[in-house]
């Protein structure tokens, strides 16, 4: 098993910026065995939405916050991070980390954390 905890989520004003860090834990093998770490996002009334991953240290954004977000991971304290900047209202939303071994990298998922951004 692999403990994820997200961190970094709150409120801010559009046009602002947040990092979410996902700090996985657990034992040595499974964290090994993870070579893909990303975020997804839901807001209420939506679908899940993949916002980044990044896989054997390629990151890959989405289209929709492609210019705004980036993704990037320590590899030592076994921490992925989604820096957000130029944040909108449609931002707003549950923010969920994920990993996995390769695609989907979604075995395993953190609490979530929220952002909001108002305008």
């Amino acid at each position: 098993q692999v403990h994820l905890v997200e961190s970094g989520g709150g409120s801010v004003q559009a046009g602002g910026s947040l990092t979410l860090s996902c700090a996985a834990s657990g034992s040595t093998s499974n964290i090994n065995n993870i070579n893909c770490l990303g975020w997804f996002r839901q807001a209420p009334g939506k679908e899940r939405e993949r916002v980044a991953r990044i896989i054997g240290g390629l990151g890959v954004i989405a289209e929709s916050v492609k210019g705004r977000f980036t993704i990037d991971q320590d590899d030592d304290k076994n921490t992925v991070y989604l820096r957000m900047n130029m944040l909108k209202s449609e931002d707003t939303a549950m923010y969920f980390c994920a990993a996995g071994r390769g695609m989907p990298c979604d075995t395993y998922w953190g609490q979530g954390t929220q952002v909001t951004v108002s305008s």
